[in-house]
């Protein structure tokens, strides 16, 4: 095919969906590259979320470049997750700046130049101890090579081919920039993510392939066998990870700036006009919170244990070592004790597995709506555990039966807690006792189970009646009890809705897990509307990932 000259509005989307489509493909071997500022493992998964949430922010925006480019720079602003996507969202923010204002007719090569040379300088501008070595040196020289070709209007491809070739350049140097890498012997995780943006947009505008993932990429270096800890200059020991997004006036954020400054270090604060992304690393969680309280109104806050993701990577590393490796130092999981009753839940979502898992499940099932696993491969989940009783979760009505063959196919002692959604399943775990017998914990279990009412909301898929009305494809239905119980146009209508007819003057929790579909502006409307209609309500929100399903609703 002949390369495009221009990006238009459905180009722009298509290369957005390849870059997610890349950082899916990469995730993986991303994440098995991230050491900087702490070995947390997530940097691929944060970038994918990321862009994630432009795709859910793109479903309804109107198909011109102004109105694309508005949705890219609000969905990656209002989805940023972790440090690596706060700062992409701020590189797409800036990008697209450029493009909504001198590419209404299509972004051609110097535009695109324009563009990465603005989200270049808006990335150094957020971070507040910019560092050399990490995405930020990517995204600049990548950035520098694309604005100095010599001719007057290069063409679009050769503007992406030259700031792909100066970016991988400047990743392959980042471990001489950075101790941490270097010691690690791998390249910046970030950086690698963001090259992912340029490939995507070749694909697009050049029909060329996005490289595939290298699965022996990212051997990272035990940190044992290094020769030193980083140091302060090269990465962070503190704790937390502190996000949040904060709706303040423009000039408050120096003062928060300034406030995190003496609290910690990672600092990433992206955004504008009144709303902004906030992202630190810190000791004194209630400081960081209190700083931003005292600047606006932080919501959707969100604070990440930095030392159980140290942890978490390590065992990962080894457990994924290959089978040559030398045994890892570490007691194998054998040497541990085996929990007198072990679960297994069924779940279908990266978010809802992480949930359940650390809830204390032993094994996690896939399966859900439309995925219902088989006895066999619940029997199999329960023959591998250590222990010699098990629980099993269904958290799904069609999956009880199913769940309940097991412990006649089993030699070891099965009981089912017929859980019929997931957020009865999270409820039965609170009541989870490692130690107890399997009958003490079915019991156990399943009365807080009961004390659960759940609702969920999906979509229609053909036109339909129901006691709330009559049902058009593509309407959103809001569903407990085993029926419809509202018909609505509008995701965050058909939710907020349900919660209205479902949380009543007795409840104290109201748990939502996002699922995929749902933007961070449904869930913001959520959220407020609870805190306005329903104040006395504890309200938890959880990314669950879950397909279908854009919110699980549990009442308490």
């Amino acid at each position: 095919m002949a390369p495009l000259e221009r990006l238009g509005a459905d180009d722009l989307r298509a290369v957005v969906e390849a870059y997610r489509d890349a950082l899916r493909s990469h995730q993986e071997a991303i994440n098995r590259l991230n050491v900087y500022p702490v070995p947390d493992g997530d940097t691929g998964t944060n970038m994918a979320l990321t862009v994630e949430s432009v795709l859910a922010e793109l479903e309804g925006a109107e198909p011109d470049m102004t109105s694309v480019c508005k949705a890219v720079a609000h969905g990656a602003l209002m989805g940023a997750r972790g440090n690596s996507g706060v700062i992409l969202s701020q590189i797409l923010r800036g990008m697209t700046t450029v493009f909504s204002t001198t590419g209404a007719d299509g972004v051609d090569g110097p535009t695109f130049a324009w563009g990465l040379a603005t989200a270049a300088e808006g990335a150094y501008k957020a971070v507040g101890r910019p560092v050399e070595g990490t995405i930020l040196t990517v995204v600049r020289e990548a950035a520098e090579a694309a604005g100095s070709l010599e001719a007057d209007e290069p063409p679009l491809v050769e503007v992406l081919e030259t700031a792909l070739t100066r970016g991988g350049a400047a990743l392959e140097r980042t471990p001489e920039l950075l101790d941490v890498l270097r010691q690690a012997g791998v390249v910046d995780a970030g950086g690698a993510g963001f090259l992912l943006l340029l490939d995507a947009a070749l694909c697009v505008v050049a029909g060329r392939p996005v490289p595939a993932p290298d699965v022996a990429a990212g051997a990272v270096t035990p940190v044992e066998d290094r020769g030193a800890e980083p140091g302060p200059e090269s990465g962070s020991d503190l704790r937390y990870e502190v996000m949040h997004l904060l709706e303040a006036p423009d000039d408050a954020i120096p003062v928060l700036r300034r406030a995190w400054a003496g609290l910690g270090d990672s600092i990433a604060i992206v955004g504008g006009d009144g709303l902004w992304n906030c992202h630190v690393h810190t000791d004194d969680v209630g400081a960081a919170i209190e700083a931003a309280i005292d600047c606006g109104r932080p919501r959707q806050i969100r604070v990440t244990d930095l030392s159980e993701q140290v942890e978490e990577e390590r065992w990962v590393r080894e457990g994924s070592a290959p089978a040559t490796a030398p045994p890892a130092e570490a007691p194998p999981a054998e040497a541990r004790p085996a929990p007198a009753t072990a679960v297994v839940a069924v779940a279908n979502g990266d978010g809802l597995r992480q949930l359940f898992e650390s809830l204390g499940a032993s094994a996690v099932v896939a399966g859900g709506q439309s995925m219902n696993p088989s006895t066999a491969s619940l029997a199999d989940a329960v023959e591998q555990l250590r222990s010699e009783s098990a629980v099993i979760l269904p958290n799904n009505g069609n999956i009880v039966a199913v769940a309940e063959q097991v412990d006649g196919v089993s030699a070891k002692d099965v009981r089912v807690v017929p859980t019929k959604a997931v957020a009865q399943g999270l409820a039965a775990l609170l009541a989870y006792d490692p130690a107890a017998g399997v009958d003490d914990n079915a019991r156990a279990m399943a009365a807080a189970a009961e004390g659960v009412v759940a609702g969920e909301v999906t979509r229609a898929v053909r036109p339909s009646a129901c006691d709330a009305g009559p049902i058009r494809e593509g309407d959103w239905l809001g569903i407990a009890g085993g029926g419809v119980r509202v018909v609505d146009d509008t995701l965050a209508g058909a939710t907020v809705a349900l919660l209205d007819a479902l949380v009543g003057p007795d409840h104290e929790i109201v748990t939502v897990i996002v699922g995929e579909g749902a933007g961070a502006d449904d869930t913001a409307r959520v959220t407020e509307w609870l805190g306005a209609e329903r104040p006395d309500v504890e309200v938890e929100v959880h990314e669950g990932g879950q397909p279908l399903y854009p919110y699980l609703l549990g009442i308490e």
